[in-house]
């Protein structure tokens, strides 16, 4: 097959689809690679590294989505540009079909095979293709570095000829990927970390990264099949945010990152919350593209509240755009590779990750071809 990577359209979008290691690995499985000139600029690698890689460099867009079998891009395409894209063509990226029913429709129209990556199942075998662990890593990482670029102290303990400073006391919601490299690196960085999550199960992986966790004992069970924390009831939720406000009080930083797939984020933070946190302290919300964990929160926004500064980036990976084209890159040959042999893509629909990530096929959503 020929794989096309595209420019990133969106605003603040530097990363790119493919890197040449994952071109190299593509070229090796019979498949060929076109690369759109410059679009890994922003990420710091230029044409000639692509073209070393053994992809082709084509300039105009238009001759670029003629020739190619399927598209790669990051980013989902608009609406208004997927309306332009050829039929018959496949896409694959972040598509987010549960929060964009309407671009499912415009790709089922258009006769366009698609593949999400974020719908890719939670199971060992997909490890190697898991993108969005490998965002969140790089999330959880950024979260804190931004949360010290605005705090008006330090993390670690220091001690000085002024006397010894005392060090930062961060809380992490929730204990997903990027909670837990949130809190690893805010621990190399010499805070002090405890953390908060509804699952138990994750409790012995908080202790193991040095960090204190924040028990609630609850009647139901709150991770699904996935792995992934469920929405609580509105009584749990109380009770998670009486306790969560005695440890936002001590906070001098939160990163939370709770999500639940599908649907809006939990609010774990609320206005009272903030408004009893230390002057100084910060908040960077994880979650804002969901509706945010913080009941202050706004997506891409700086918000000052009480003294209390609420971040709400809603693309961290996007600012580590070489290593994070590189994860993603990788995450996405392997994902090729799966659903893919020498006649194009495998149409097994008894293979758990191509039946989950297919969205759209022959003219219609995956869930009425399975139906039919």
């Amino acid at each position: 097959m020929l794989f096309a990577a595209l420019n990133e359209s969106a605003q603040g979008e530097a990363r790119v689809a493919l890197v040449p290691d994952s071109i190299q690995l593509l070229l090796k499985h019979k498949h060929a690679v076109l690369i759109q000139s410059g679009a890994g600029a922003a990420a710091s690698i230029p044409d000639a590294q692509f073209q070393a890689a053994g992809a082709r460099i084509v300039d105009d867009a238009a001759e670029l989505l003629r020739l190619a079998d399927c598209l790669l891009k990051v980013q989902p395409v608009s609406i208004e540009d997927a309306k332009t894209l050829p039929e018959g063509k496949a896409l694959i990226g972040f598509l987010a079909p549960l929060r964009s029913p309407g671009l499912v429709q415009v790709l089922a129209q258009r006769r366009l095979t698609s593949f999400s990556l974020d719908a890719i199942p939670r199971i060992s075998r997909a490890q190697s293709m898991d993108t969005l662990s490998s965002m969140a890593t790089i999330a959880g990482y950024r979260a804190v570095l931004l949360a010290a670029s605005y705090l008006p102290k330090f993390l670690p303990m220091l001690t000085t000829a002024a006397g010894t400073i005392r060090p930062a006391q961060g809380l992490i919601l929730g204990a997903g990927v990027a909670g837990l490299q949130a809190i690893a690196t805010a621990r190399r960085l010499g805070a002090v970390v405890e953390a908060f999550d509804v699952r138990p199960a994750v409790k012995e992986q908080v202790q193991s990264l040095g960090a204190a966790f924040i028990e609630i004992h609850l009647a139901e069970n709150l991770e699904d099949k996935g792995d992934y924390a469920k929405q609580v009831s509105a009584e749990t939720l109380t009770e998670q945010q009486k306790l969560l406000h005695e440890r936002a009080k001590m906070a001098d930083f939160i990163i939370s990152t709770a999500q639940v797939p599908g649907k809006p984020a939990p609010r774990l933070i609320t206005k009272e919350m903030v408004a009893d946190m230390k002057p100084g302290s910060v908040i960077v919300d994880l979650a804002a593209e969901t509706g945010g964990n913080c009941e202050w929160t706004q997506a891409d926004q700086v918000v000052r509240r009480n003294g209390v500064t609420i971040l709400g980036p809603t693309n961290l990976p996007a600012t580590l755009p070489l290593d994070a084209s590189r994860m993603f890159g990788r995450n996405l040959a392997s994902f090729i590779q799966e659903i893919t042999n020498e006649n194009g893509f495998t149409m097994d629909w008894k293979n758990e990750i191509f039946a989950q990530t297919c969205i759209t096929f022959n003219g219609h959503a995956n869930q009425q071809r399975r139906a039919a």
